[in-house]
């Protein structure tokens, strides 16, 4: 087997372990199922980029959580600034539909019940009015189960 066939199998593997939980991630953090499509693709293209110079510094999947954060908060930074942006063009009258500031839509995450959606949307707005750091942390714990030590070490904080 060729450097690159084992590269392509090491990659699919990893894929295939992670993909769920870095997409309901990354679905928590930014809550709008087209972006996280969107997001989660840039983490496994950066995963395979870089996957040959992973050290095992710290373990693979707690590496996979640190990219889909980072990606999710570029992500943020974007939608905020581009809100920002819409915002300021409304206050001083250009009539563009694009123009408008952005709203953030009613979210209805895949792994909520029907009967506790009410709450899950109460919910997930409360979340989003949280400062990005503690967003993610909140949602590393809370929903995908890590303890704080993990967040600790995804969010490379003490």
């Amino acid at each position: 087997m060729n450097e690159a066939q084992h590269h392509t199998d090491d990659f699919t593997t990893v894929f295939d372990t992670h993909k769920k939980r870095v997409y309901n991630t990354v679905l928590s953090l930014l809550q709008n199922r087209e972006e996280t499509e969107d997001v989660v693709q840039e983490v496994f293209i950066k995963v395979y980029e870089t996957l040959p110079q992973f050290k095992g510094e710290s373990s693979l999947s707690t590496w996979i959580y640190r990219i889909a954060v980072n990606k999710s908060l570029d992500a943020l930074k974007a939608k905020k600034t581009k809100k920002r942006s819409g915002f300021l063009v409304s206050l001083f009258g250009d009539k563009k539909d694009e123009s408008k500031p952005l709203d953030v839509p009613d979210f209805g995450h895949p792994g909520v019940i029907v009967e506790n959606k009410e709450l899950a949307t109460t919910l997930f707005k409360a979340i989003n009015q949280l400062p990005d750091n503690q967003k993610v942390a909140f949602t590393l714990c809370k929903m995908d189960g890590l303890n704080y030590a993990e967040i600790a070490e995804v969010m490379q904080v003490s």
